[in-house]
């Protein structure tokens, strides 16, 4: 019984030490910030996308009527 009483309050110790820590918050921050990031990078290559795919099926086009 004294093993599980001892087991137990070094757990709520642990615990206790994980809510007061800030060190934790800045790396969930940073985490989001680069998430943020990711996300604005995917949409802008998802709208340019397709218009770079017009613009070397048009190249392609012209060097293949030019004998290229």
């Amino acid at each position: 019984m004294l093993r599980l009483y001892t087991t137990f309050l070094g757990v709520k110790n642990r615990a206790e030490r994980l809510l007061t820590e800030d060190k934790g918050a800045t790396a969930i921050e940073y985490g989001l910030i680069a998430a943020g990031i990711a996300v604005a990078i995917v949409a802008v290559v998802y709208g340019v996308g397709s218009d770079l795919i017009n613009l070397f099926t048009d190249v392609q086009s012209n060097l293949q009527q030019r004998g290229g």
